[in-house]
């Protein structure tokens, strides 16, 4: 490489003696590291040449580094003995060279390797700290993607990198990310391209480079078929629009202008644009440049680039692209076998592959059944943007919904339905959402038709239909509309801090009663006097802690955990006091600051029964 001399050669040879130093431990620990070391790090440092690498001196003198058969056993960062310092060092130094020299491909590839290995193994608070730091290194550098030559994807200073649940990933200042397939770690590139003969040229026999234009009666269709990943996106959702294997391949006047302009932002590849009166609506296709730059693995297929992260090639210049592709999304080939790289072709179907499959005894949650946040997403924008504003019923209540209506509806309904927890995170929970309904004054009629049009959206958004995903998704949007209705009421008083709902395939609302209702009277409780146990003197959860919980407090929390059942308290004890510090348990009020202080003694003594 272009920097070995006096620059990444200190970092090759460093690795080197970390490697020869876990070729003398036990332990699958060490073994994991060293291959990592040797393949990720090594290899593109030094072309490959392991052995001279760990064996010949480092300039300037030794490392000091050495495990000796004492320190070989594992530490509490799962790394054998003093590896995990010096690995650490050697990403740090390694990051601090690759701010100063961002365009050496080998040095960028070994650098994510070995950030991946240190921030992988600490625990917290130290990977934080750790992250804090390799950021901090690599600020001045451009976000970008660069394709390393028959090798992988080399992400600098991502934001987001999601799977296909929408679910997020760990993220680095730098990534290797896996394009030739045969990674055993997807989607990080392990170094198996090295190995097995990929190369990342195109494939004379790809799909012509030619754009072709489809006018209708209110947009024009421009296409390249050259460019497209065959997600089949448009074909499945607006098939009178768009004909899988039948030419010609578009009638730009088989659908509504709407529906086709949602087809046509939501290709993944960037083939397809639009026009009216002649014009190109790029920006419009591209959203404007509005778009967080974001990173999605889709499941058994390509990286779909959104948010117009920049796209370099080996030696830092722009990778070519088709006729009209977009630069603002588009989808990288990780299969290894398409034949317009670094691009997608669709070459994934027919090389049959897969990303690693769940365990047989792996069970699904609704989140993950209903095809995750992207699912929801479609679901909601095709209710919100196609049905609600066609409906008499419906179209005057969101007349003034925010732009990122749809979008935070599914996050909601992610976080229900067992996913991320990023409606909680990002907009604030359940209080959140009782806010938006207070006062509202809904009607049975609109909660009605809201749910037949959500259900409508469901299936033309394409989630599943068998009967206990049906059952279970139709329960919620039945419960939770009616506790809308409920909420929205003139003099209604709901209680302000219930937790999120958390909807799985064993979920029920409970039995009637089993929750406090906005519209009953505060209910009127007989209970003992409370007597708290003298400052020192022991405290037990019979004695102590289950009296504290009144029966409106069990029941209104019966969904999650029985608040009179020692096992269930002990095993949420944390989140419970977490709760009652921030005064959101109970519910309708917080307790007292002497009945929070016996909880926190009782958990500090062990939970005691």
């Amino acid at each position: 490489m272009a920097t070995a001399s006096g620059t990444g050669r200190t970092v090759l040879q460093t690795a080197g003696k970390i490697l020869a130093s876990l070729d003398q431990a036990s332990g699958e620990s060490s073994q994991l590291i060293a291959a990592r070391l040797r393949d990720s790090v090594i290899r593109p440092l030094g072309g490959g040449s392991a052995a001279a690498a760990r064996d010949a001196p480092p300039p300037g003198g030794e490392t000091g580094f050495e495990v000796s058969a004492d320190d070989a056993g594992e530490s509490g960062t799962g790394f054998p003995g003093d590896v995990d310092e010096a690995l650490w060092d050697l990403a740090r130094a390694a990051t601090a060279l690759l701010a100063g020299h961002p365009d050496e491909p080998e040095l960028a590839e070994a650098t994510a390797a070995l950030q991946d290995l240190t921030l992988g193994s600490a625990g917290e608070p130290a990977a934080d700290a750790r992250l804090a730091e390799l950021k901090a290194l690599q600020s001045g550098s451009q976000a970008r993607i660069q394709v390393a030559a028959n090798g992988p994807y080399l992400v600098t200073n991502a934001r987001q990198l999601y799977d296909w649940l929408g679910q997020v990933l760990p993220v680095r200042p730098q990534l290797a990310l896996c394009r030739c397939g045969a990674s055993a770690i997807k989607p990080l590139c392990d170094g198996s391209h090295a190995g097995s003969g990929f190369t990342g040229a195109k494939d004379p026999s790809r799909v012509p480079d030619r754009r072709d234009t489809y006018t209708g009666q209110q947009v024009t269709i421009l296409d390249n078929r050259g460019t497209c990943q065959h997600a089949g996106l448009c074909t499945d959702r607006l098939a009178t629009v768009f004909h899988q294997g039948q030419e010609p391949f578009i009638t730009a006047s088989g659908g509504r202008m709407d529906e086709i302009i949602r087809a046509v932002r939501d290709c993944p590849s960037g083939a397809l644009s639009y026009a009216t009166d002649g014009r190109e609506a790029r920006d419009e296709v591209d959203y404007h440049g509005t778009r967080e730059p974001a990173i999605e693995v889709s499941k058994d297929g390509p990286y779909r680039i959104t948010g117009g992260i920049s796209l370099v090639d080996d030696r830092a210049g722009d990778v070519t692209r088709n006729q009209g592709a977009s630069r603002e999304h588009y989808a990288l080939c990780r299969c290894g076998h398409s034949q317009n790289k670094p691009f997608c072709s669709g070459m994934h179907w027919y090389a049959g592959f897969r990303d690693p499959v769940p365990a047989p005894d792996h069970q699904p949650t609704i989140f993950e059944w209903a095809g995750g946040l992207p699912a929801l997403l479609r679901m909601t924008r095709l209710f919100y943007e196609k049905h609600v504003p066609q409906d008499p019923l419906l179209a005057p209540l969101f007349a003034t919904m925010a732009a990122d209506h749809p979008e935070r509806v599914a996050k909601w309904l992610a976080e229900v339905f067992c996913g991320p927890q990023r409606y909680s995170a990002e907009h604030g929970g359940y209080p959140r959402m009782l806010s938006q309904h207070l006062g509202k004054g809904l009607t049975e009629d609109q909660r009605s038709r809201w749910v037949t049009l959500l259900l409508t959206s469901a299936r033309e958004a394409g989630l599943p239909n068998d009967a206990e995903f049906r059952s279970a998704f139709e329960a919620y949007i039945e419960w939770g509309s009616r506790l809308a209705v409920e909420n929205s009421q003139a003099g209604a008083k709901p209680p302000g801090h219930m937790p999120m709902p958390r909807w799985d395939w064993n979920t029920a609302a409970g039995p009637p009663g089993s929750r406090i209702s906005a519209l009953a009277p505060p209910p009127e409780e007989s209970r003992p006097e409370i007597e708290l146990p003298a400052a020192g003197a022991p405290v037990s959860f019979e004695a102590h802690v289950k009296p504290l919980f009144r029966p409106s407090d069990r029941r209104s929390m019966q969904f999650a955990f029985d608040l009179w059942s020692y096992d269930d308290v002990s095993a949420h004890a944390d989140a419970i006091l977490e709760r009652l510090r921030a005064g959101t348990m109970p519910c309708d009020g917080a307790w007292p600051g002497a009945q929070v202080d016996v909880f926190q003694r009782w958990t500090d003594n062990g939970k005691p029964r």
